[in-house]
């Protein structure tokens, strides 16, 4: 497979993925909360305690990437903020 080949199944497995999230999925509050709680500086150092690549954060950050569960359950246990806070934090449904 060539690299233009993996790029193009990147891109429609993105595609795919942001068709499957909420429409009220907002990142922002959800990132910023737990860069709050955990008395983190910015993103940079919020991959580190996640122990993610800075990549991950950013596509989150900017919608091209939904939080899925291994993330999800790494914030929780990084945080101690319970799943189900995590979830409505990134919904905008939340007051």
């Amino acid at each position: 497979m060539s690299v233009r080949q993996k790029k193009l199944e990147l891109i429609e497995a993105m595609n795919r993925a942001r068709a499957l999230e909420p429409s009220s999925f907002v990142p922002n509050k959800l990132l910023d909360t737990l860069i709050e709680k955990m008395n983190l500086k910015n993103d940079a150092e919020l991959c580190r305690v996640l122990e993610v690549q800075p990549p991950i954060i950013s596509k989150i950050r900017h919608r091209k990437l939904a939080v899925g569960a291994t993330i999800l359950l790494r914030m929780h246990e990084k945080s101690d903020i319970s799943i189900r806070e995590l979830k409505d934090l990134s919904s905008a449904s939340m007051h």
